[in-house]
C-alpha cells in the first residue's frame, strides 16, 4: 500500500484560498476602472421614445387621480402607401351584376373616374347582368347604367349620378418600370369591400391568350395579390393615379407546374383611349371584315389535311361586307394581312385590331392549293 502524504489536504485549501483572493482582487480592479471610465466619457442617453411609440405609466396614489396617473404617447406613422390608399378608396366601389329577379349572380370592382359620375370596370364583369349595382365605400348602393363595353379591350365604362363619394385620375402607363410600387384595391369574392394589396410592377405590355381566339394585349404583370371579385378594380402607383385595372390572374401552368403572383391589369392608357370611344359613341369603332371564321394550328391542319398550318379558314362571307367585295370566299384561307403571319403568335383578331375602319390591306389568300393577294378596305364593326 502507498501512503499519501499528511500535509496534502491543507496545501490544497490554501491553494484554494489564494485563487480566490485573486479574483475578488481582479474583480474590484476591472470595476473600478469601469467606474472611472464611465465617469469621464458617458453613454449617451437614446430616447426610445424617438424610435417607437410608447406608453409610459405612472402609479397613482391617493393624492393623484388614475386619470392623471396614465400618460399616453403616440407617433403617428404616415407613409405613401397609406396616403395613396386614403385619397382614392373613395372612389373605388363594388359592381354587382343582377338578374331579372334583382339577385346578385356576379360582381366585381371598378373606380369612378368622372366627376360626371363615369366609372370603369371590366366587361366580363358586367357580361349577362339585366341590371347593375354600385356599392359605395360607407355601404350605401345605387343603380348603374351601362354606358359601353368592349370585348377586345375587356373595359366597360358605367354612370351613376353624383353626388360622389370621390374620383380618381387616370395616369400614363407608357412610364411604368418594372419594379416600380403599385398597389391593387377591390372587393375580392364581393365581401371583402376596399381590400388593399402591395407589389411591384413584374413587367409591362404582356399578351395574354383569352382562349376565345384573341389575345388581351398591352397588359400590366404585378404581383400584387389579386382575387376574383379584384377585377375592374384599380392599380395605383405612388402618385395615386389609376395606371391600370385590374383583369385576370394565372395560377395554373403547364403540368403540374403551379404560378402564383401572377396578375394582370389593363393598361391605364388603353383604358383611357378605349373608354373616351364608349362615352361618346356607346362603342369602339373596330375594323370589319366580314366574315365567320375557324382557327388553324397544325393539329387541325394534320387532322383535316389542309395544305397551311397556321390562318383562319373561312366559313361565310356576309353580303356587301370588305371581304365580299373583295371576292373572297368560304373554303379560302387566310394566312396574313400584309405583313403579319396569322400564326401562334399573332391570332388573327389582333392582326386586325392593328388597323382602323377604312384602312386599306391586302390579305394573303390560300384557295386550294393557290396563293393569292387581295386588297380589301376594311368597314367598321357595328359594334
Amino acid at each position: 500500500m502507498i501512503s499519501r502524504p499528511r500535509h496534502t489536504f491543507p496545501l490544497l485549501i490554501m491553494i484554494m484560498l489564494a485563487a480566490a483572493g485573486g479574483a475578488i482582487a481582479g474583480g474590484t480592479a476591472v470595476y473600478v476602472a469601469v467606474q472611472d471610465t464611465l465617469a469621464s466619457d458617458p453613454i449617451p442617453a437614446v430616447r426610445l421614445d424617438t424610435l417607437v411609440p410608447t406608453v409610459i405609466a405612472t402609479i397613482p396614489t391617493k393624492d393623484t387621480p388614475i386619470s392623471e396617473g396614465i400618460e399616453v404617447r403616440t407617433i403617428e406613422i404616415n407613409t405613401a402607401v397609406t396616403e395613396v390608399v386614403d385619397d382614392i378608396s373613395p372612389a373605388v366601389v363594388t359592381v354587382l351584376n343582377l338578374s331579372n329577379r334583382g339577385q346578385e349572380q356576379g360582381s366585381g370592382s371598378g373606380v369612378i373616374f368622372s366627376e360626371d359620375g363615369y366609372l370603369l370596370t371590366n366587361n366580363h364583369v358586367i357580361e349577362g347582368a339585366n341590371a347593375l349595382e354600385v356599392v359605395f365605400m360607407d355601404g350605401s348602393s345605387v343603380p348603374a347604367e351601362l354606358i359601353g363595353a368592349d370585348t377586345f379591350a375587356d373595359v366597360a365604362v358605367l354612370h351613376v349620378h353624383p353626388p360622389l363619394p370621390g374620383v380618381a385620375e387616370l395616369g400614363n402607363s407608357d412610364v411604368l418600370r418594372p419594379g416600380e410600387t403599385v398597389i391593387a384595391i377591390g372587393s375580392p369574392l364581393g365581401d371583402f369591400k376596399n381590400t388593399v394589396t402591395v407589389g411591384v410592377v413584374s413587367a409591362t405590355g404582356r399578351m395574354v391568350d383569352t382562349g376565345h381566339g384573341y389575345q388581351l394585349e398591352d397588359l400590366i404583370q404585378t404581383d400584387a395579390a389579386i382575387n376574383h371579385g379584384n377585377s375592374g378594380g384599380p392599380l395605383v402607383n405612388l402618385a395615386g393615379q389609376v395606371i391600370g385595372l385590374n383583369t385576370l390572374i394565372v395560377r395554373g401552368g403547364f403540368g403540374s407546374a403551379v404560378a402564383e403572383g401572377l396578375g394582370f391589369a389593363v393598361a391605364s392608357n388603353t383604358v383611357h383611349a378605349v373608354s373616351a370611344q364608349l362615352i361618346e359613341n356607346g362603342y369602339v369603332a373596330r375594323p370589319y371584315l366580314g366574315i365567320r371564321w375557324e382557327s388553324i394550328n397544325p393539329r387541325i391542319a394534320w387532322v383535316y389535311d389542309l395544305p397551311v398550318e397556321w390562318g383562319i379558314y373561312v366559313t361565310r362571307v356576309a353580303t356587301s361586307s370588305a371581304a365580299d367585295i373583295a371576292g373572297i370566299q368560304p373554303g379560302d384561307i387566310i394566312v396574313a394581312l400584309d405583313d403579319i403571319p396569322l400564326d401562334e403568335e399573332h391570332p388573327f383578331i389582333n392582326a386586325l385590331l392593328a388597323y382602323q375602319p377604312g384602312d386599306s390591306v391586302t390579305a394573303s389568300v390560300m384557295r386550294g392549293h393557290d396563293m393569292y393577294s387581295v386588297k380589301l378596305v376594311l368597314g367598321e364593326s357595328p359594334g
